[in-house]
């Protein structure tokens, strides 16, 4: 029995291996391919042999400018994305901490209504959504700024379901002893809600990251004249998705998901799993 089990785990772990190895493939090709000369990647395509031009390629890609003014640099489209993702993470979580603490401890007349209409909101395509965001945001004169960037981003409603289903788990009891203490509604969430939910309002945060850091199509709307607001994401195209610095640039822009990944993935898992400590 105990040599089945072990045969099963080691047969577990190399699908988990090759699967990971296929996973990383295209990553590696694109790793080896940025340590070429241009030249060569124009000729040959795709390497997957070292260059040598690694520390040449890697010290000057986020200082190197490009864009058709020729102004805006890597290191730059760095910081839009980071105002991006950190924006679009930290408001989705209060967004949907909020709300989902007003649709369940709030005696509103419609709050099943009104959340099942939230939630509504999932079954859109985002083609549906994201011309009428669009045109608000022209409307309002925040093309090409970090609130039109951010802003139309943080309706969650994934976020809201989530907590909501987690808040409705919290004894009623729990509820009232606070209330019996003098705790009013901003206590009670800060000082208990939040503590108890901490591990979701990481996880939320992890994936709300990864997912703002990754936009492009809506900066690609957003910016239309501005690129000093040009992403990351975005500016690889800039730097030509042929050439060393636009593949050394897509390997750079791998880092900071998997860096918050790495460093938030204990959190990542207790929140996906209920929230448990």
């Amino acid at each position: 029995m105990t040599r089945k089990v072990k045969m099963t785990a080691i047969i577990d772990h190399m699908v988990l291996v090759a699967g990971s190895m296929f996973m990383l493939l295209p990553v590696a090709a694109i790793f080896l391919t940025s340590t070429h000369e241009n030249s060569v990647i124009s000729q040959d395509g795709i390497q997957m042999s070292w260059g040598g031009e690694f520390t040449r390629v890697y010290s000057q890609v986020m200082t190197a400018k490009a864009g058709f003014s020729q102004t805006i640099t890597a290191g730059g489209m760095a910081l839009n994305s980071t105002i991006l993702a950190l924006g679009f993470a930290l408001g989705k979580c209060v967004l949907s901490v909020l709300s989902a603490f007003a649709l369940v401890y709030f005696r509103l007349r419609f709050a099943s209504f009104l959340f099942w209409m939230i939630f509504a909101t999932l079954l859109l395509p985002i083609e549906t959504r994201i011309l009428p965001s669009f045109m608000v945001v022209h409307t309002l004169g925040l093309l090409n700024t970090y609130t039109g960037l951010i802003l139309p981003l943080l309706a969650a409603a994934v976020g809201t379901f989530f907590f909501r289903q987690f808040f409705k788990t919290i004894p009623d009891a729990l509820h009232e002893a606070a209330r019996i203490d003098g705790a009013g509604p901003t206590r009670f969430l800060v000082d208990i809600l939040l503590p108890l939910s901490w591990p979701m309002v990481l996880a939320l945060f992890a994936v709300t990251f990864v997912l703002g850091w990754n936009q492009y199509l809506w900066p690609l709307m957003i910016t239309t004249t501005g690129e000093g607001y040009f992403t990351l994401v975005r500016g690889i195209e800039r730097f030509g998705t042929q050439s060393n610095y636009g593949m050394a640039l897509a390997i750079i822009a791998m880092l900071p998901p998997v860096i918050v990944v790495i460093v938030l993935q204990k959190w990542l898992v207790k929140g996906l799993v209920g929230g448990e400590k």
